[in-house]
C-alpha cells in the first residue's frame, strides 16, 4: 500500500516532454549521466522504444531529474524518485548518492524487469564486463561488499567510542569503549575513498542496500 501511494505521488510529478531528440551518449558523460533502454511490443506488433536519461549534475542542488524518451523523442520528465506511466505498466527510477539504485519496468501484473543500460554508459560497460568475464565480475562485486562491510564496522566502532566518551553520555551506564582500530588521518581518507569506490561500483550494477550503501553515503 505504501509503495502504491508513493508511486501515485511520483506519477503526479511527471511533466510532459518537449519532443527534442535524444542526445547521443558521450564518453566524458560516464560520471554524470546514466542512460537505459526498454523495448516493448504492443498488441498490434509495433515496437516502441523507451529511454530513461538521468543527469546527476543537479544532485548537489538537492534534486536529480530523469527524462523519458519515446522512440527517440523527449516524452516526459520528473524529479526522482520518478514513476513514468508507459505501455502496460510504469518505469520506476530511483537514485542514491552514487548513481542509480533502481531503473525498472513494472508491469500491470507486478513483474519487474531492469532496463538495459546504454553500451556507451558506465553501467553498460560494467554490464559488458560481467558478460565477458563473469568470474572477474563476481569477485569485483564480492570485494565491493567486503569493503563496505569493513567501512561499516569501522564507523560503528568510531560512533561507539564517540558516544561513550561524550560528557554525560552512556559511559556511566555501560562504561567507555575504545575502538580497537585507530586510523590516521590518511588512513581515514583511504577508507573513505575505498567505500565511495565500492558503492559506485555497486551503483553501476543497480545494487543498493540501505545499510551498506546508505551508510557509505
Amino acid at each position: 500500500m505504501l509503495k502504491e501511494w508513493l508511486n501515485r505521488r511520483a506519477v503526479q510529478r511527471v511533466k510532459p516532454g518537449d519532443g527534442r531528440p535524444l542526445p547521443r551518449f558521450r564518453w566524458w558523460q560516464m560520471l554524470t549521466r546514466a542512460l537505459f533502454h526498454l523495448r516493448l511490443v504492443n498488441q498490434h506488433g509495433w515496437q516502441r522504444v523507451y529511454a530513461v536519461d538521468v543527469r546527476h549534475q543537479n544532485q548537489a542542488a538537492g534534486y536529480v531529474k530523469a527524462h523519458l524518451y519515446l522512440d527517440g523523442r523527449h516524452h516526459a520528465e520528473s524529479k526522482v524518485p520518478a514513476a513514468f506511466p508507459v505501455q502496460d505498466g510504469i518505469i520506476e527510477v530511483r537514485t542514491s548518492a552514487f548513481g542509480l539504485k533502481r531503473c525498472h519496468y513494472i508491469t500491470a501484473l507486478g513483474t519487474e524487469h531492469q532496463l538495459i543500460p546504454d553500451p556507451a554508459s558506465a553501467e553498460g560497460r560494467r554490464a559488458r564486463l560481467d558478460r565477458a568475464h563473469p568470474t572477474l565480475s563476481r569477485w569485483i562485486g564480492v570485494l565491493s561488499s567486503i569493503v563496505l562491510i569493513a567501512g561499516l564496522v569501522l564507523l560503528i566502532f568510531q560512533l561507539a567510542e564517540l558516544i561513550t566518551r561524550a560528557p554525560e553520555g552512556f559511559a556511566q551506564y555501560v562504561g567507555t569503549f575504545t575502538s580497537p582500530i585507530d586510523l590516521s588521518a590518511w588512513g581515514s581518507i583511504v577508507v573513505g575513498l575505498a567505500t565511495v569506490a565500492a558503492s559506485t561500483e555497486r551503483a553501476l550494477r543497480l545494487r543498493y542496500h540501505w545499510l551498506l550503501d546508505g551508510g557509505a553515503g
